[in-house]
């Protein structure tokens, strides 16, 4: 396998795939070679080539095939990329290895591809790319910084290298200034074999010499062509020094090349120097500066003249008017070159990476600066500079959009977007750990891909609500909290660095079913059946504070049975948790309470109660002199139970008897803290029986006693009140005589009449209504509006329907603004009977269009008993969002609930300013 390989799944094979039948196909549409100065560049379609294995070779002269992997590509003057679209391309110098020179001015280059969807690449196709190419004429001395590698090629007079070397890679940097230091290495020169090429390197550490073949050996490039010597280095190469320039790294190899036969010695200067750095950023520019003064370039010269400036994109050249269109400038003076151009700009492209699993961004791109100047020692000398720019790292957000269907059952999300460099691996929807996309395919998690016209791409993911993993809980007003938060997981190519991208999805939706229970009794027994709903899969059952297992129940004497569905309680009337709230002459009322609370056993959400009236079987006494016998109970559920502890509310009163099974008290209505009671037409005495243990003052039995007597026979008792108190208003439920009108003006003194009906009103004129209470002089009933809404029809539930008092408060959109009104204070003998409230007219939409002809207004009212406030947060307070409400008190005793509805209203047409 190879070093390199695409984010569209190119990859790049730089050892020879094993002897396999080859298929040639034509190169038309599938490459394409642009010459460009001393640089030749075959650029890859990625159409093609996109989801396949490649290798790159250059063939030689002889027709063999010379794999380019990093090291020879370095040393004989090719330099392979590619970009986040999956863009791949070749440049080769045409002085490089395995190049066909022509009188220095014709170049040939021949490239073979193998390309295939096998990684061993059997069965590949072959392309055979020749490139073809002019250029000259060359100046005495070009230098070229690629990314990869620096080249010099220096004109000179001396026969060429012999062939046999194999040309190697190498990269390096330039020092100080010591003109002339390559006329030092005569005495190594004039020592070595005649007839042979050598090079000297000039180091701060002292000289060292080479012959040819070991400077081959040791990866640098060295060839001759017909007029000129050529060194080629890598920027680290062994021999390569490291300088500043006006602040700029620089890498440089200072050597003098040398030829000698016996009456003749000819020296050649082949240093090189190019930038390492020298780009800086703003938050929107790239700022990229060139210092001219190279010493090791200038080494021994005087006068400099500067001939030429120029800059480009990706090797083209850029006249001034482009530049200025497309935002770059370029500006030269005596001390440097300084080119900026906008981060953003679309000759550049955006690269994806991954730092402590974020997702970040960096902006590529590729000029260069071609420099000509001309010295009195070696002529003009042409510094091409190409830079492979990226600019920091920027944090990408990456942006959820939640499109979930609730209609459908099905979360549907968008997340992105990312560029193409970035691949979708997996999902995690629990546990159990990541899903390979066909894993989480069969388990329901859709993931589909979008691309967009500039190439970056969505990703989609759909769940359906009844997929694996998602919650479902249930909140007030019969609804289900659908929620679950997949993992995508990704990553950046080629590298495979990974980062996920949790997607929170929720749904709100009105399916919930709540469990129902259903209770009675026996002579022995409570019982409770409660069927489930599909709300309730985290609720367990409770009796008090105690979770009720197998275990606990069977401690208790219960039998609980529990499939799934439906679960059945058996409770003895006597067991622990059964509590007697009232023994009278009617009965002995004895209740069980089951509470259903979430597995942390915190919070209540929903309880169950039974309860059974049994044979009072003589436990209370009712005399008509006003004496009560009361027998109280020993329960299973208090431990150690001394029945002679038994009190009541006055503890002083203790049993006239005691039983092990139980105590018996007789006392008077008057006497033991025995309280009284008028409820309409009879007269309630009740006192309680209470048992303490050592140290409480919490009682842990505590039984409700009453005797009732009519008035007729209480005069048995004695007992005349000095004062009859006037009995609370506690309503039943019924029909509520309610009304809702429509006044003339804001005055409400003038109401329209049932014949007046329908009435018609223009957009943007106010409806002055009147909800009121018909036909009650009590003063203590107060009427109270919970919501009004308008409909298209008679019916109050037809839809659409238009908000008017929404959950007891005033509907504040712009375009139905409602408005209450106070009823003055003597305007009405009972004010507290009526409710006003303004609304201006406004256009009702439906299906888009407003809505013609005539609409309804309706109300839903409640009755409460003012004296008793606090028994109902609807008589308590006044605007109440309903989810602040779901917890308020729903005895029926307390308040009525009714609704009442308008005659029809007709929209006019009449215009309006």
């Amino acid at each position: 396998m190879g070093w390199w390989c695409l984010a569209t799944r190119l990859v790049l094979v730089v050892l020879l795939a094993p002897r396999v039948w080859l298929q040639f196909i034509p190169t038309t549409g599938q490459v394409k070679v642009d010459c460009l100065g001393s640089l030749a560049r075959l650029k890859l379609n990625s159409g093609y080539f996109q989801h396949k294995y490649i290798s790159l070779a250059a063939i030689d002269k002889f027709g063999r095939a010379w794999p380019l992997d990093a090291v020879l590509a370095t040393k004989c003057g090719y330099t392979i990329s590619q970009n986040v679209w999956g863009n791949v391309e070749l440049r080769a110098s045409l002085i490089g290895c395995y190049a066909q020179i022509v009188d220095d001015r014709s170049s040939t280059l021949n490239i073979q591809i193998k390309t295939g969807r096998d990684p061993e690449l059997r069965d590949a196709a072959v392309l055979d790319v020749p490139i073809r190419c002019s250029y000259g004429p060359w100046q005495p001395r070009e230098i070229v910084c690629e990314a990869n590698y620096m080249e010099v090629s220096v004109r000179r007079n001396v026969p060429p290298i012999p062939d046999g070397f194999i040309q190697d890679q190498p990269e390096d940097w330039l020092p100080q200034d010591q003109p002339e230091d390559w006329e030092s290495a005569f005495p190594e020169v004039q020592a070595g074999a005649p007839s042979i090429w050598q090079i000297v390197f000039h180091m701060d550490r002292g000289k060292k010499a080479m012959l040819v073949e070991e400077a081959h050996a040791v990866g640098y490039g060295v060839n001759t062509t017909d007029t000129r010597i050529v060194l080629r280095a890598s920027y680290n190469a062994s021999e390569a020094q490291k300088l500043e320039v006006s602040g700029v790294p620089f890498s440089s190899v200072r050597s003098s090349t040398y030829y000698k036969q016996r009456w003749m010695l000819l020296m050649v200067d082949t240093a090189v120097a190019c930038p390492i750095d020298g780009v800086t950023y703003t938050e929107e520019t790239i700022i990229w500066t060139v210092p001219k003064g190279i010493t090791p370039l200038l080494a021994g010269g005087g006068t400099v003249k500067e001939l030429q400036v120029e800059m480009g994109i990706n090797l083209t050249k850029l006249p001034v008017q482009e530049r200025e269109r497309r935002g770059y400038t370029l500006a030269s003076d005596k001390d440097s070159i300084v080119v900026k151009i906008p981060i953003g700009a679309p000759d550049g492209s955006y690269k994806s990476d991954v730092v402590d699993g974020n997702l970040m961004t960096t902006y590529q791109i590729k000029p260069f600066i071609m420099h000509l100047w001309e010295d009195d020692k070696r002529g003009i000398t042409k510094h091409t500079i190409l830079k492979d720019i990226n600019t920091p790292l920027q944090l990408v957000p990456v942006t959820i959009t939640d499109h979930t269907n609730v209609s459908l059952q099905l979360f549907n999300a968008t997340v992105g977007s990312f560029l193409p460099d970035v691949e979708l691996v997996s999902v995690t929807v629990d546990d159990s750990g990541p899903l390979t996309l066909p894993e989480a395919d069969k388990k329901g998690y859709k993931v589909y891909e979008t691309k967009h016209p500039n190439g970056s791409r969505d990703c989609i993911l759909q769940v359906p609500f009844v997929a694996p993993g998602v919650v479902k809980e249930y909140v007030p007003d019969n609804m289900r909290n659908y929620t679950i938060t997949p993992i995508l997981g990704f990553i950046v190519v080629p590298q495979r660095k990974p980062f996920n991208v949790p997607v929170p999805l929720a749904a709100l939706v009105r399916d919930a079913v709540l469990p129902k229970a259903q209770g009675f009794c026996d002579d022995q027994a409570l019982y409770l059946v409660v069927k489930r709903g599909n709300v309730d899969q985290d609720w367990l059952p409770f009796v008090g504070d105690t979770l009720l297992s197998q275990e606990a129940a069977q401690s208790f004497g219960y039998t609980l049975q529990d499939n799934g569905t439906h679960l059945a309680l058996r409770v003895p009337r006597y067991a622990a948790h059964v509590l007697y709230e009232e023994i009278s002459s009617l009965g002995v009322v004895a209740t069980f309470q089951l509470q259903l609370k979430d597995r942390l056993g915190q919070t209540k959400m929903i309880y169950f109660a039974v309860a059974c009236n049994f044979s009072p079987k003589d436990l209370i006494d009712c005399q008509p002199n006003g004496t009560m016998m009361i027998s109280a109970l020993k329960l299973l559920g208090i431990p150690d139970m001394e029945t002679s502890g038994l009190v009541l509310k006055d503890r002083r009163c203790r049993p006239a008897s005691v039983t092990e099974g139980g105590a018996t008290f007789i006392f008077t209505v008057s006497s033991c803290g025995t309280t009284r009671k008028f409820e309409n037409d009879t007269m309630i005495y009740e006192n309680e029986v209470l048992y303490f243990l050592p140290g409480q003052t919490a009682p842990v039995y505590q039984l409700k006693c009453a005797c009732r007597y009519f008035i007729g026979d209480a005069l048995l008792v004695q007992y005349t009140p000095t004062e009859v108190p006037s009995p609370s208003i506690l309503p039943g439920v019924g029909v509520l005589a309610l009304a809702l009108k429509l006044a003339r003006d804001q005055s409400y003194r003038d109401f329209y009449q049932d014949a007046e009906y329908p009435v018609t009103r223009y957009l943007r004129e106010p409806l002055y209504f009147q909800v009121e209470l018909l036909h009650s002089q009590d003063p203590q009933l107060e009427l109270f509006l919970e919501d009004c809404w308008a409909t298209a029809s008679s019916d109050r539930n037809s839809s659409p329907q238009w908000n008017i008092v929404v959950d007891s408060c005033e509907n504040m959109e712009d375009s139905h603004q409602t408005t209450f009104h106070q009823v003055p204070r003597g305007s009405d003998p009972f004010p507290m009977h009526l409710k006003r409230f303004e609304v201006k007219m406004f256009t009702f939409i439906l299906n888009g269009q407003a809505l013609q002809g005539q609409i309804y207004f309706h109300c839903s009212a409640v009755i409460c008993d003012s004296s008793y406030p606090s028994s109902d947060d609807l008589c308590a307070r006044r605007c109440i969002p309903r989810r602040q409400r779901v917890g308020r008190s729903i005895d029926s005793n307390r308040d009525l609930q009714g609704y009442v509805s308008s005659g029809a209203i007709v929209l006019g047409s009449k215009n309006h300013t």
